[in-house]
C-alpha cells in the first residue's frame, strides 16, 4: 500500500501518573507539507498519551479513507492494533481494560482511513520520533494543562 500520510506519534508522562503531553508530526507523502501538534494535561498516564497521539494525528486528516502510517514507539497501541487485540476488547465493551474512553474513540476514527501502524524503537535517533519526543515532553511542562477528565474521575474512583 502506498500511504498519502504519515503519522509519527509519542507520549510522555511525568510520573506515571502526573503530568502528561503528546507529540505528533504529519507528513504528506511527495510533499512538503509538515503540520506539529502538541497538547500537554495535568494529570495521566504514558500509555493515555501515547494512544491519544494517534488518535489526534488521525481526527486532523480531513478526507475520507486516506491511506495512512501511524509509526509510534508505543507497543502499547501498535501491538492493540496489529494483534488485533482491540477489536476483542470491543466485542467484550471493553470490560476490565484500560482507557476504554480513547479506544472508543480511536476504533471510530481508524474506520474512517485504510491505516497501517509501524512500531519502532524509541530514543533511537529517527528524526519524526525524537521530535515527537520533544513535543511531547514539552507539553508536559507547559504552565497550563489540560485535564483528561476520565482518567481523573476513573482514578478519584479508586480511592
Amino acid at each position: 500500500m502506498s500511504h498519502q500520510v504519515h503519522i509519527y506519534t509519542d507520549g510522555a508522562a511525568k510520573g506515571n501518573p502526573g503530568n502528561g503531553g503528546y507529540g505528533v508530526v504529519m507528513e504528506l507523502v511527495g510533499t512538503s507539507y509538515k503540520k506539529e501538534f502538541y497538547e500537554g494535561f495535568r494529570h495521566t498516564t504514558n500509555n493515555r498519551m501515547e494512544l491519544l497521539a494517534v488518535i489526534v494525528g488521525l481526527e486532523k486528516i480531513t478526507k475520507p479513507n486516506m491511506k495512512v502510517l501511524v509509526v509510534s514507539d508505543s507497543k502499547y497501541v501498535v501491538d492493540a492494533v496489529e494483534k488485533k487485540w482491540v477489536f476483542g476488547w470491543e466485542k467484550k465493551n471493553f470490560a476490565g481494560k484500560k482507557n476504554p474512553d480513547l479506544w472508543i474513540r480511536f476504533l471510530k476514527v481508524y474506520r474512517q482511513h485504510q491505516v497501517d501502524f509501524k512500531w519502532i524503537k524509541g530514543h533511537n535517533n529517527h528524526p519524526q520520533n525524537e521530535r515527537c519526543d520533544e513535543l511531547a515532553v514539552m507539553a508536559s511542562m507547559q504552565e497550563k494543562l489540560s485535564i483528561d477528565a476520565f482518567y481523573e474521575r476513573e482514578e478519584s474512583k479508586l480511592l
